[in-house]
């Protein structure tokens, strides 16, 4: 390195650290120029969560049909049943058959 640029290294060190500090700001993860797509992944979420709060709730009023206090008959029966495979004999059974796979050759796009 010349001797007469050894004086400009440390300025064009810190011009490279804040130009990409600069771009990562505009365009990085959490960049100014990200926020459709943060907003995207909000609603997303959100709606994610708002399945699994209804889960929840669902499951809390099962659990609490099953406690010995307020004991639900049908819902236990329901529960021994899906769980043994067993079904009554009054019930209407239908089966149904996953749909066959093709074994020709795959379509190409």
């Amino acid at each position: 390195m010349p001797e007469r640029m050894k004086p400009y290294f440390p300025s064009a060190i810190l011009l490279l650290l804040v130009v990409y500090l600069g771009v990562q700001a505009l365009t990085g993860q959490r960049g100014l120029l990200s926020g459709h797509e943060r907003d995207a992944l909000m609603v997303r979420r959100e709606a994610q969560l708002a399945g699994i709060l209804e889960q929840r709730r669902d499951l809390e009023v099962r659990v609490r049909y099953l406690r010995t206090d307020s004991l639900s008959r049908d819902l236990l029966e329901e529960r021994a049943r899906a769980v043994l495979g067993f079904a009554d004999p009054r019930d209407y059974v239908i089966r149904v058959s996953a749909p066959a796979a093709t074994t020709g050759p795959a379509p190409r796009a």
